[in-house]
């Protein structure tokens, strides 16, 4: 999927938008009430694109290991990463195939990559085994049933963007992979995507969890 190449210089630019920053804030909010990292823990970071989440983990005192499938991709993550003296290590690696050995890590971290793996349960069942006993699995993805899921399964955005290579998965879709294992789940994101920028608020957010799906929704295991 080197259609990610194409994406990587530019990718960290949302991430300044007020709209960016508001959904990044959300998801991290979502990903740490279910995801309790501890100091010390080694965690896999999976599709970690240019480091978003490897820093922030890394941050919290984790001993981080991003893999992803794409090159540049990679590099900015270690550019970002050597910017703020962090040590983390980066892997071009595929998650249908982890160079690890088995029970290699702490816990294992994946957020906003789903949307892209075709073969979940081949997925989760690989990084099972990378895994040690107890360890905590946290994976966050675009809901499909939402307004947001909606948008990039419209015409225009299978057409022209990387969302035509994506496989959204439903709340419930997430939930029943390694059922007997899970643990806790959760959504974010009731804000729709063509929201005023003044309407970008967490009061907004708020009231409209109670009547709309959430537009990202994350799953946490335990093994």
């Amino acid at each position: 999927m080197t259609f990610f190449n194409k994406e990587a210089s530019g990718y960290d630019s949302w991430y300044k938008t007020k709209l960016g920053s508001f959904i990044d804030q959300l998801e991290t909010d979502l990903a740490f009430k279910l995801f309790r990292p501890e100091k010390g823990m080694k965690v896999l970071d999976i599709g970690c694109g240019t480091g978003n989440f490897s820093i922030k983990l890394a941050e919290m005192g984790c001993k981080v290991v991003g893999i992803d499938i794409s090159n540049e991709m990679l590099n900015q993550a270690r550019i970002k990463a050597e910017k703020l003296g962090l040590d983390i290590e980066f892997h071009n690696m595929d998650v249908y195939n982890l160079e690890f050995e088995d029970k290699s890590f702490d816990a294992a971290f994946s957020m906003a990559a789903f949307e892209f793996i075709k073969e979940p349960s081949r997925a989760l069942v690989e990084i099972f085994r990378v895994v040690r006993d107890n360890s905590q699995i946290l994976i966050g993805t675009i809901s499909k049933d939402s307004k947001w899921g909606q948008l990039y399964l419209s015409e225009e955005f299978q057409k022209n963007t990387v969302f035509k290579y994506a496989d959204f998965k439903t709340l419930k879709d997430l939930c029943s992979l390694k059922e007997e294992n899970l643990v806790d789940s959760g959504q974010c994101l009731f804000i729709p995507p063509n929201s005023n920028e003044e309407d970008i608020n967490m009061e907004n957010e708020i009231k409209l969890s109670k009547s709309e799906k959430g537009g990202f929704i994350c799953a946490l295991w335990k093994k």
